[in-house]
């Protein structure tokens, strides 16, 4: 059976001349100056040269802000445990899903301590990696949530896409309270906010990403928008969402969050006629994206205005 699995892979990457040369890439990239890793991770993914002497569009935007806008705060932002405190002294406790426990290591994680339901996650992890969520612990599988644990906290994005405000977060484990609006919900609403310069823009809105996912963008008027990213497979909601019910609040704490950050994405929920903060963004998808219709690239890359200075 060995033997066969390797023969297959073996298979794979020799007619898959492209994805192979990719997985070398990926494999050896982190040997690389991170301007150069960037400019080929573009090319790969993107299809086309990256310009970060002078970029236009707001993937290659995020690109320039990977290598010349590293501020100690942004380590603090990005990590899943760290970032409820700076969440708190900004707007305070109320917003913040508890923490019932934290680990450093996977094999620690004490689940007879832990109620019923529960979401662990790793500190250093993005992109949805890292959460294991609980609905029933006489149901739960530890081997498979210790593994996931093991797996997000080996991982590194820093050196696989070069986004540094991960390179020197604390990699641990934590478990948070299980937050649900209605029984019957499979996943709650995603109310995620494209921020420039401190100012709410856009908010992307996903549903049903267990089942079949959609993305739908609206202004600070809940006004729909044409435009989906940075995933152009996925489609609009056929039932556009409803405009939530603490709107003005939601922008607000969109603002006080995202302020002196030249692009951020704070993700907000609401539970129960409450908002709770989600996490804070600075490169979604990388900045490897796509948009569709493709101008969108361009107009969300003109309201990315880049600063003056380089912190790197």
């Amino acid at each position: 059976m060995h033997n066969y699995c390797v023969m297959r892979n073996i298979s794979f990457y020799l007619t898959h001349p492209k994805k192979t040369l990719f997985y070398i890439f990926i494999t050896f990239s982190h040997f690389l100056p991170d301007r150069l890793h960037l400019k080929l991770l573009y090319r790969f993914e993107m299809g086309k040269n990256l310009d970060l002497d002078n970029p236009q569009t707001f993937c290659e935007k995020l690109q320039w802000l990977k290598l010349y806008n590293r501020k100690a705060e942004y380590t603090t932002m990005v990590d899943k445990l760290a970032v409820k405190k700076y969440v708190t002294d900004k707007i305070g406790s109320q917003y913040v899903i508890p923490v019932l426990g934290v680990w450093e290591r996977p094999e620690d994680i004490d689940f007879e301590s832990l109620p019923e339901r529960f979401v662990l996650k790793t500190t250093n992890g993005g992109g949805g990696e890292g959460v294991y969520i609980c609905k029933d612990k006489r149901m739960i599988d530890k081997r498979e949530a210790i593994r996931m644990m093991s797996h997000s906290m080996k991982a590194d994005i820093y050196k696989a896409r070069v986004e540094w405000a991960y390179k020197n977060v604390p990699k641990r484990i934590f478990a948070e309270q299980y937050m649900e609006d209605k029984p019957d919900v499979a996943d709650l609403p995603d109310y995620k906010w494209y921020c420039f310069n401190g100012s709410p823009t856009f908010c992307q809105v996903i549903k049903d990403r267990s089942s079949k996912e959609t993305i739908d963008f609206f202004d600070t008027d809940w006004n729909h928008q044409e435009f989906v990213g940075l995933n152009p497979n996925v489609t609009h909601a056929q039932v556009l969402p409803e405009r939530p019910a603490h709107l003005e609040t939601q922008i607000h704490i969109a603002k006080e969050l995202s302020k002196d950050i030249p692009f951020s994405r704070i993700d907000l929920y609401e539970i129960n006629n409450k908002i709770y903060f989600g996490e804070i963004t600075l490169y979604p998808a990388s900045g490897i994206g796509k948009f569709r219709p493709e101008q969108y690239d361009q107009i969300l890359g003109q309201l990315l205005v880049l600063p003056e200075d380089k912190h790197c």
